[in-house]
């Protein structure tokens, strides 16, 4: 039997969630929110006593949508029932990027960010188990056996209908309900969350986010899709028209279909109303594919910053225009119409 590998417990962190608003307007936090702290670890032994003996659910929650948040709410029940933490055990990174990369898809969300919506809904603690070998050489009954009960010593699990775990996913819901039984311990079922009557998925997020379909996405998440990148130097035709933008790169997470929309940008404490481009432009000849984010009534030198932007809606198609000029006025019109989306969120 394969061992957990004996690395000291380190706690990563605690997110503080609580938000401030800013008064230089239009850039503020649009809803101020404010979240239990959620601690984050990386290691299984020693866990604290606080994380062990409470309710357990086992996942990727890539994205934290409408079906997770229902798992989270069982989840929050049946922890208040043993008096012991709502703990989500999941693996960073998804192992397929170890077991097949060449196939492993895009993410949703990096772990903070996962961190920061599952602490929104309520959960405890978050596992944020480094996936190696030795996790994917595991059992379903080795699985079980040292990380559910040994490590966690979990009291009650709560899962979704599709649930797999163990070497070459062989342990499901049917074997997973008679290593329950035979502990002793309680497992909930959540039945998937429909949506146009179809399950709400990861997957089926990410195709609607490869189309372009932002709302679309928006309304099977629990916060609409956000993206991150580090801003970097660009060509300058933005600053040249009118309307300097920020260029990502190093983007971690799927990337939406070739558009323009509007958004919220997010730099530190400050966020606000943003027009995001992503594609070519080819109208300068440039046939590179990119993320400029445009900050409405903003002229911060943001090269070397992280940058986060939330989609809200698509605008418009990528184009190529006849001239600069007639390019200009269309981006103007782009902005008029992110002010008018912007008025509309904040109403």
């Amino acid at each position: 039997m394969t061992s957990i590998p004996s690395n000291v417990a380190k706690r990563i962190g605690t997110l503080a969630l609580s938000r401030t608003a800013f008064d230089n307007s239009p850039f503020h936090f649009p809803a101020v929110f404010t979240a239990t702290a959620l601690d984050i670890f990386r290691q299984l032994d020693s866990l604290p006593s606080h994380v062990r003996g409470g309710s357990l659910a086992i996942g990727n929650f890539d994205g934290v949508h409408l079906g997770h948040a229902a798992i989270v709410q069982s989840l929050k029940k049946q922890a208040a029932q043993y008096g012991g933490a709502a703990t989500i055990f999941t693996f960073d990174p998804h192992p397929i990027r170890l077991l097949r990369p060449d196939q492993a898809p895009p993410p949703l969300t990096w772990t903070d960010r996962k961190a920061e919506l599952l602490a929104e809904q309520g959960v405890d603690a978050l596992i944020a188990y480094p996936t190696d070998q030795a996790l994917l050489k595991l059992s379903a009954d080795a699985f079980f056996a040292q990380i559910v009960c040994g490590a966690l010593a979990a009291r009650g699990m709560v899962e979704g209908e599709n649930f797999y775990f163990g070497r070459d996913r062989q342990g499901d819901i049917p074997s997973l309900r008679n290593l329950c039984d035979r502990q002793g311990m309680d497992l909930q079922i959540v039945t998937p969350v429909l949506i146009d009557e179809k399950p709400v998925s990861s997957s089926r997020i990410r195709s609607l986010l490869a189309e372009g379909n932002v709302t679309g996405a928006a309304s099977m998440l629990t916060r609409p899709y956000r993206l991150r990148g580090m801003v970097t130097h660009g060509a300058g035709r933005g600053a040249e028209l009118g309307f300097p933008t920020a260029n990502l790169e190093a983007i971690d997470t799927i990337i939406p279909a070739d558009g323009v929309y509007a958004g919220t940008a997010r730099f530190g404490e400050i966020a606000g109303p943003a027009a995001i481009h992503i594609g070519p432009n080819p109208t300068f000849g440039e046939n590179r594919k990119k993320v400029e984010i445009h900050l409405l009534d903003r002229a911060d030198s943001l090269y070397g910053m992280a940058l986060e932007v939330d989609f809200g809606l698509r605008l418009r198609d990528t184009g190529t225009f006849e001239s600069a000029e007639s390019l200009q006025d269309q981006v103007a019109h782009d902005i008029g119409e992110v002010r008018r989306w912007w008025a509309d969120q904040n109403t």
